[in-house]
């Protein structure tokens, strides 16, 4: 333990704060890396492009082309990055046997085998997501919500498929997975039938949600989304719809994604309202510039927000699941990777280290003056001394050394693909 971590000890306990304690805890809370930022959302099972109103830009040298090297790429992070990880995967990254192929609606476990066994080496749970985008089965730009039966037919048995696969996945681990449902459905223009679309939408969740699973191991979520290039009138998931739709069903949760909302709303303000009625909640952690950009998650004003929010409301974050949810393919992606994961873990860690009872007396007590100037001291604690020592603890770099590291596996790893 450095002096300048007992320093900052000292420092914190005068307000109440102890330190210790916020580093035991945040080693215990687990947040999903995405695989999706090491490949550019491309997956294994197609050769198309990138759709569902979504768009990576750049071409960086060293994307993962294979399972082999997404696996080598994700321990190059965990290697780097403090506290617990989680995998988050997509269905699109099912990894066939050489001559083996089938299309998303016959997905097995069996796909999945190998991620279970990276998982379990390495100690860590599986989130998921059904793929509802870069398929050519979408219609008219719709899925789950399209009017041809046959369509809206083969994504159910995707999504039913994606909740075998879950459970799978939840029993294998002994860690409960996160199945996150999200369409790009909807309208590049004025539509004449709002109703119809969502109806059909509501109809088919109820369709993969009716599969059997345990909900102690199985998790499902549905997102919504303002909108997408190419959806900008009308998005058949729209916020309204999806919380409605997890408030109306046992064992659903809603999903928050900080990039899906209109440019004035915040998911930070959006938090205690929603954990008011529902036990859980699970939480996409991005950084969108004027829109769902999907940029690399900053430790910024909303970062620390949504940080602050979610221990405020549930202090030992045993009601939230957070999994990071970006893709920039114009800087380094093992870079991108590390500093969106390294930076929430900064927030959390900051969140953890709020004086909140004083905070909320004050606030209760209307003495907002000494609130106003509490919350502005705090600010400027030392909270670098205990984000060193975090690191510390968790055996990774806490100084610039780590991004050595990563221009190191670039030269020696990326640069050869």
């Amino acid at each position: 333990m450095s002096t300048r971590y007992e320093s900052a000890k000292e420092i914190y306990a005068k307000w109440g704060v102890d330190t210790d304690a916020a580093i035991k805890k945040l080693k215990d809370v687990p947040v999903s890396l995405h695989c999706w930022q090491g490949d550019d959302v491309i997956g294994f099972d197609h050769d198309g492009p990138l759709t569902g109103g979504i768009q990576t830009t750049g071409n960086y040298p060293g994307k993962a082309t294979t399972p082999e090297q997404l696996m080598a790429d994700i321990d190059k992070v965990i290697s780097l990055v403090p506290g617990k990880v989680k995998l988050n995967l997509h269905a699109s990254y099912a990894i066939f046997e050489d001559g083996e192929f089938v299309d998303r609606d016959k997905l097995e476990p069996k796909h999945f085998k190998k991620w279970v066994e990276f998982a379990k080496e390495r100690n860590i749970g599986i989130d998921f997501n059904p793929t509802f985008f870069s398929h050519p089965n979408i219609k008219n730009g719709l899925t789950l919500s399209s009017p041809d039966p046959d369509v809206r037919n083969f994504w159910i048995e995707h999504g039913k498929a994606c909740v075998r696969i879950s459970q799978y996945f939840a029993e294998e681990t002994g860690i409960p997975c996160v199945m996150n449902i999200w369409t790009g459905d909807g309208m590049k223009d004025v539509p004449a039938d709002r109703m119809g679309p969502r109806m059909r939408y509501k109809e088919s969740i109820e369709a993969i949600l009716s599969e059997p699973f345990d909900k102690n191991k199985v998790k499902p979520c549905v997102e919504s989304k303002v909108f997408g290039i190419g959806v900008e009138a009308y998005t058949v998931g729209s916020a309204e719809f999806t919380l409605s739709f997890a408030a109306m069903h046992d064992g659903c949760l809603p999903l928050m994604d900080n990039g899906h909302y209109h440019p004035t709303e915040v998911v930070s303000d959006k938090i205690s309202a929603v954990l008011t009625y529902f036990p859980e909640c699970a939480f996409h952690i991005t950084r969108g510039v004027r829109w769902d950009s999907d940029h690399v998650v900053l430790y910024d004003d909303e970062t620390v927000e949504m940080a602050k929010e979610m221990v405020r409301c549930n202090k030992d974050l045993d009601r939230v699941y957070m999994a990071l949810d970006y893709f920039d393919a114009s800087i380094n992606r093992i870079s991108a990777w590390t500093v969106g994961f390294r930076s929430w873990q900064k927030a959390l860690l900051n969140a953890l280290c709020m004086p909140n009872d004083k905070l909320k007396a004050l606030q209760d007590s209307g003495n907002f003056t000494e609130l106003m100037v509490a919350q502005e001291e705090m600010k400027m604690l030392p909270l670098g001394d205990v984000w060193e020592e975090y690191c510390k603890e968790c055996n990774v770099a806490s100084d610039l050394s780590w991004f050595d590291d990563i221009m190191k596996y670039e030269k020696d790893v990326l640069s050869k693909r």
